[in-house]
């Protein structure tokens, strides 16, 4: 949120719907299945008019009517704001909510800024706003926001992997898993789009009639990402003992793509996790000596933010009789800072983190160091420790007392 805008948005923006302004009369909608903001803010970032973004005014009629009873509470604008991060619009947009006012009367205005990626779905449906209607796209609308992308060489997860083809990607797992994650269902059935245009159009191949992989296409379908992106491994070694100089129990790598290797890590990780009883008043209950949910988060997490561009090591997991040590090339980025990284979220990957969410992996954007802790602290596990500098990041998980 921000503080209220001064000027009049009658002035500033316009009395009259566009492909940039589009005016509703409420918000009550906001955070159902198919609402009409979400919608919105979708068409708004795909900015398919090229104006670089746009505004939704809220409590205006389709006339340009201020209507004068919009709620403006805090409340009702966290509601709105949290179209942001709760995982419905991939990739996440970045926009502003704030209070304003729309010929004299109270409005809520949200400020959305152009997708550096597009095309964005909203729960797996692509909209736009050609001019003063939002609707879905077509094959040409997506086709054009798919070269957009492409020619404005957005982040590294979208960047084209030369030298790979369609050969290095598994499509059965892209028609089977990954394409009714991301898309709408309905969609899939309608749309009847080629393969070529479908890849481009979720960011995993280049618009092309020969089209290229991606790195995000590589490492989210990819029969072994590690064969053209050289770090995108895990790399998980089990001692028997506290230290390096122990024996090693097992010593695995991981060189799937994203949905494969989360498979071998849940069975890898249980495997690994030991429980003991534990007394809780009259009763006994059994305990692991770390949670999963806290063990998922930590390796996803991981999976999701390093860095995949300027460096060539795994992804670690180091498990010690009485700790685990993940460790992850890449520190932080963006808004993040080494003092900063438990408050604030930035991405590196963004559709690595957009599809990773839509799969399941992540369940909230910005919200997994609080989970990880929280975990962790209802089974009695010390807190995390984390060492944060300028090309790493790692997390220590201690075993329950």
């Amino acid at each position: 949120m921000t503080d209220v805008t001064t000027d009049d948005l009658a002035d500033v923006l316009g009395t009259c719907e566009t492909a940039w302004l589009e005016f509703k009369s409420t918000a009550k909608r906001a955070g159902k299945r198919g609402d009409a903001i979400g919608n919105a803010v979708c068409a708004m970032a795909n900015d398919l008019a090229g104006h670089g973004g746009g505004d939704i005014v809220i409590g205006v009629d389709d006339q340009g009517n201020p209507l004068g009873d919009v709620d403006t509470s805090d409340r009702a604008l966290l509601a709105l704001t949290d179209l942001r991060d709760d995982g419905r619009i991939l990739d996440r947009p970045s926009f502003t909510v704030a209070t304003a006012v729309y010929r004299g009367k109270p409005v809520v205005r949200i400020h959305v800024k152009a997708s550096a990626t597009p095309p964005v779905r909203f729960e797996g449906v692509v909209w736009v706003r050609p001019g003063p209607t939002t609707r879905k796209a077509t094959r040409d609308d997506e086709r054009v926001l798919a070269e957009r992308r492409r020619a404005a060489d957005g982040p590294f997860d979208t960047r084209v992997v030369q030298g790979s083809s369609l050969e290095d990607l598994d499509l059965g797992l892209f028609h089977s898993t990954y394409l009714p994650s991301v898309v709408d269902p309905e969609v899939i059935d309608e749309n009847g789009r080629p393969l070529a245009q479908q890849l481009a159009s979720l960011h995993l191949a280049q618009p092309s009639d020969s089209p290229v992989p991606t790195t995000l296409g590589l490492l989210v379908t990819g029969f072994d990402p590690s064969s053209r992106i050289p770090g995108a491994y895990v790399q998980f070694v089990r001692y028997q003992g506290v230290d390096l100089d122990a024996p090693v129990a097992d010593d695995q790598e991981l060189r799937q793509n994203i949905v494969d290797t989360a498979a071998r890590l849940e069975t890898l990780l249980r495997g690994n996790v030991r429980t003991r009883l534990v007394e809780n008043g009259f009763r006994e209950e059994q305990r692991p000596d770390y949670p999963i949910e806290a063990l998922r988060e930590v390796s996803m997490n991981a999976l999701m933010h390093r860095n995949y561009e300027t460096s060539y090591a795994p992804t670690r997991i180091a498990w010690f009789d009485d700790r685990i040590e993940v460790t992850n090339p890449g520190g932080p980025y963006g808004q993040v800072r080494t003092d900063n990284f438990d408050r604030v979220t930035d991405y590196r990957n963004p559709s690595l983190a957009a599809a990773m969410k839509a799969l399941g992996y992540v369940n909230r954007f910005g919200r997994g160091i609080g989970r990880i802790r929280a975990t962790l602290r209802r089974n009695g596990n010390p807190p995390p420790e984390f060492q944060v500098d300028e090309s790493s990041w790692s997390v220590t998980l201690r075993a329950t007392l």
